[in-house]
C-alpha cells in the first residue's frame, strides 16, 4: 500500500497549484478527508459510519463523472492508458465489494439456520450441538474465502497507482481524486473482511497510512476495546460445542449474541448493497461516456 498512498500525498500537494478545481472535486476531496479522519480501529458502529461516508464519496463521484468537463476529458483521452486504468479500477471495486458482500451473506445464512434450530429446540442439546459445529465449519469456509479475497485486494491495490503528466490541472485533479477514492475504498473493504473473519486484531496499517496522508484534523471517536460481534459468536460457539458440562445455561447468552450479530449483519449488508449500487452506476456512466 505504500506506493499507493504516495499518490495521496502527491495529490494533496497538487492543491497548492494556482488553478482552482471544480467545486464537485472540492466536495469529493472533503469526503476523502472525512474518511481519512476516522479512527483506524474497527467496531461495527465505526464500520457503519465509514460505509456511510464511503457512499457519500461515491455519490459525489457519480456527479463528477456526469460533468461535461469530465466527459470531455474522458472522450478526448480515451486512447490514453490512464482512462483504461480508471475503467479497470471501477471493475476492481465492484469485484471487491461483491467478495465482501458474499462473505457477509454466507455468515448471515448460517446464523439464521442456527437461530432457527435454537427456537425449535426439538432435538435438545444434541441437535443444537450438531448445528453449532456445522456453523463453525461454515465459518472456516468463510475465513478461507476471506483470506483469498484479502489477497486479491492487495493485488488490486497495487494496480491503483496511475502516472499522468503534461495534462491540464482539472484532468490531473480528476484522475488523482478517482484513484484516491479507489485506495480508500479498498482500505474499507479490507477492514470489513478482517472484521467478518472474527479477527480481534484487524490489520490497521493500510488505514493508518490513509488516515495519516489525508493530513486533516482527526475526528475523535471514543473507542474502548474493539467490539466484534463475529468474534464473540465464534468464541461462544466454540465453548458451547466442546464444553462437556450442561449447556442449558449458555443458550440464553448464545441467543443474545446471535441476535446482536444478526443486527450487525443487517446494518452492514444494507450499507454494502447501497454502496454496490453506487459503484455500478459509476461504472455504467464511464462505459456510456467511452462508448458514445
Amino acid at each position: 500500500m505504500e506506493a499507493l498512498n504516495s499518490k495521496f500525498h502527491n495529490h494533496a500537494r497538487s492543491n497548492s497549484l494556482p488553478s482552482k478545481p471544480h467545486p464537485i472535486i472540492i466536495q469529493c476531496n472533503e469526503h476523502l478527508a472525512r474518511l481519512g479522519a476516522y479512527d483506524a480501529s474497527s467496531s461495527s458502529s465505526l464500520l457503519r459510519q465509514k460505509l456511510t461516508s464511503l457512499q457519500d464519496l461515491h455519490d459525489c463521484i457519480e456527479k463528477l463523472v456526469q460533468l461535461p468537463l469530465t466527459q470531455e476529458a474522458l472522450v478526448q483521452e480515451r486512447q490514453e492508458k490512464w482512462v483504461d486504468d480508471l475503467l479497470d479500477g471501477s471493475l476492481r471495486l465492484l469485484d471487491a465489494c461483491t467478495a465482501t458482500k458474499d462473505a457477509l451473506l454466507h455468515t448471515k445464512e448460517c446464523t439464521r439456520e442456527l437461530q432457527s434450530t435454537i427456537r425449535r429446540r426439538r432435538g435438545g442439546e444434541v441437535e443444537l450441538t450438531v448445528e453449532v459445529k456445522k456453523f463453525l465449519t461454515s465459518r472456516k469456509i468463510v475465513r478461507k474465502a476471506i483470506v483469498k479475497a484479502l489477497e486479491n485486494l492487495k493485488g488490486n491495490a497495487n494496480k491503483c497507482n496511475v502516472s499522468i503528466t503534461n495534462k491540464d490541472y482539472q484532468t490531473m485533479a480528476l484522475v488523482g481524486l478517482l484513484k484516491d477514492a479507489e485506495v480508500v475504498s479498498f482500505s474499507i473493504f479490507e477492514s470489513l473482511l478482517n472484521f467478518f473473519s472474527g479477527s480481534t486484531q484487524s490489520k490497521r496499517s493500510s488505514w493508518g497510512l490513509v488516515s495519516k496522508l489525508m493530513h486533516n484534523k482527526r475526528v475523535g471517536y471514543a473507542q474502548g476495546a474493539d467490539e466484534n460481534e463475529f468474534a464473540k459468536v465464534d468464541a461462544e460457539l466454540q465453548f458451547f460445542a466442546f464444553n462437556t458440562s450442561t449447556k442449558s445455561n449458555n443458550i440464553n447468552d448464545l441467543q443474545k449474541k446471535l441476535e446482536n450479530l444478526g443486527s450487525c449483519i443487517q446494518d452492514l449488508e444494507e450499507g454494502l448493497e447501497s454502496l454496490f449500487r453506487r459503484l455500478i452506476k459509476i461504472r455504467v456512466a464511464l462505459l456510456n461516456i467511452l462508448n458514445h
